[in-house]
């Protein structure tokens, strides 16, 4: 079973069981939603644990989150650092030009000439649009604003990405 990312538990919040994750989703409102089933993949382990979200809420840049059965501090204290994870049968069907971050970080990422400018390797979100790290193979990574300007085919299946090279952008 493939399992995606969707968050980490940087802390503990307060002494009722509550954890701050640092979300690492499109969809916090929905995959933290109360009565979802979450996986979290600790350090050093391969074995999952198993959570249902008890409750969800907002505060500053991070979802607070609690469980069903993880009634206070000492419960939860252990989940720090836990990667928060989905199986793949959680997966929501999404619009058309929508894509998972999944589906693109990975991708080559080509001109319109077939020039290779590199592999996506991180998705940083701005508040206007995403903007992805392609890291070349030698070189400083570059910075592609995902924009229609920009990015001009998305091919998942054979994980290429064809942008046009605007002047400075690879500056």
């Amino acid at each position: 079973m493939e399992w995606y990312n969707v968050g980490k538990i940087v802390n503990t919040h307060g002494i009722r069981g509550e954890v701050r994750v640092m979300a690492t989703t499109d969809f916090p409102d929905e995959r933290f939603s109360i009565g979802s089933k979450l996986a979290i993949f600790m350090p050093k382990s391969k074995t999952p644990i198993y959570v249902t979200v008890a409750s969800h809420r907002k505060h500053k840049n991070f979802n607070l989150l609690t469980f069903e059965g993880y009634p206070n501090i000492n419960d939860v204290e252990k989940l720090r650092d836990g990667i928060i994870k989905v199986s793949e049968k959680e997966l929501t069907e999404l619009d058309e030009h929508e894509y998972y971050y999944h589906e693109i970080i990975g991708c080559r990422v080509l001109t319109e000439t077939g020039e290779e400018i590199g592999t996506v390797s991180e998705i940083m979100e701005t508040g206007a649009n995403d903007v992805w790290t392609v890291t070349p193979a030698e070189g400083k990574p570059h910075y592609i604003p995902y924009i229609e300007d920009v990015v001009k085919e998305i091919d998942i299946e054979e994980k290429v990405i064809t942008i046009e090279l605007m002047d400075g952008l690879l500056s």
